[in-house]
């Protein structure tokens, strides 16, 4: 076993770790329209399921409003009924047989602590996966080390580079969410 590999491929899977943070990060509202708010969402059109992005642009005009615009007219319906029967999103569509608008409506105060303490479940759910990753990482090391393919210091040495990189980790991912917060907080 490379030791160099191991760690190499720990840091890419802790980077993943962190991206889809970021990813999941951008769904969650603000008080701000942002086209990413409707990202996961899975329309039905032509008799199967299709993401959003699929079937219609989507953009922000202005800071409370998201439009969208469906490649075919035909598909307006089923796009409005999408967004309206989505009750975690919480938007009323509007269209006009050529574009569907949404009005996106300012957060409650409410709404703006349920937005914070879902974050903090989505931070708490990457760094388990993030925790995961570091445990079954050190279990190759230690079975690759009882098998005598790695010595002892090598092992050390990988666990302490593994104990930094969960430390940059925690780190972004605290600043990500705290930037995050004060985005939701903001009124």
């Amino acid at each position: 076993m490379d030791i160099n590999k191991l760690i190499s491929d720990v840091k890419a899977k802790l980077q993943t770790t962190k991206t889809h943070f970021g990813e999941e990060l951008k769904k969650i509202r603000t008080g701000r329209a942002n086209p990413a708010m409707l990202d996961g969402l899975m329309i039905e059109v032509y008799g199967a399921q299709m993401p959003l992005k699929q079937v219609a642009s989507v953009t922000a005009p202005e800071a409370q409003l998201l439009q969208l615009t469906p490649f075919d007219p035909n598909n307006i319906a089923a796009i409005s009924d999408a967004i309206r029967n989505n009750q975690a999103l919480g938007f009323n569509p509007m269209d006009d047989g050529r574009v569907v608008r949404i009005p996106v409506p300012p957060l409650t105060t409410e709404r703006r602590q349920q937005l914070v303490k879902q974050l903090h479940e989505k931070q708490e759910e990457t760094m388990i996966s993030a925790r995961n990753v570091r445990h079954d990482t050190l279990n190759d090391a230690k079975v690759a080390k009882t098998k005598g393919e790695i010595g002892e210091d090598d092992y050390k040495r990988a666990e302490k580079q593994i104990d930094e990189f969960m430390q940059q980790i925690k780190l972004d991912l605290d600043a990500m969410t705290e930037a995050k917060q004060h985005e939701i907080m903001t009124i």
